[in-house]
């Protein structure tokens, strides 16, 4: 048994995986995207998904591109680099090849950090959280 009843059990779970994993990349870019503007490193898009965007919205107070692409199996957020093109002098204190290795490093770690931390967040949430006596079996 596959475990679907039906044809329509089947078709209703693909828009189901496609909008889980939405949620799971969009968290994950986040924690990237936050921990770089923190540490004060220019971000210069913030995308969920790949190929042709089928939403685009550039801020007016910090320039950064938010976009919606078509394919929603990954996103990325792209981080002002020397490394990739001309940097304008007044911006390069901002760009991420410039930072200290901790702070690289933090903005590398934090899409698994935000991924751990919604995860335990929505497991304690679906459990009811942690009583004493589930925690200490044996009090």
């Amino acid at each position: 048994m596959n475990g679907f009843n039906s044809a329509a059990d089947f078709l209703t779970s693909i828009p189901a995986f496609i909008v889980a994993i939405g949620v799971l990349v969009a968290v994950h870019e986040f924690g990237h995207f936050w921990v770089a503007r923190k540490l004060g490193i220019r971000v210069l898009r913030f995308s969920i998904g790949f190929g042709r965007a089928l939403w685009k919205r550039v801020s007016a107070k910090d320039q950064v591109e938010y976009v919606i692409a078509a394919i929603p199996l990954g996103g990325y957020v792209k981080l002002l680099d020397e490394r990739e093109g001309n940097v304008e002098p007044a911006d390069a204190p901002y760009a991420f090849n410039r930072q200290p290795v901790w702070k690289r490093v933090a903005v590398l770690l934090a899409g698994g950090d935000a991924d751990g931390f919604v995860s335990s967040l929505l497991h304690a949430c679906s459990s009811g959280g942690l009583s004493r006596n589930e925690s200490s079996p044996g009090m």
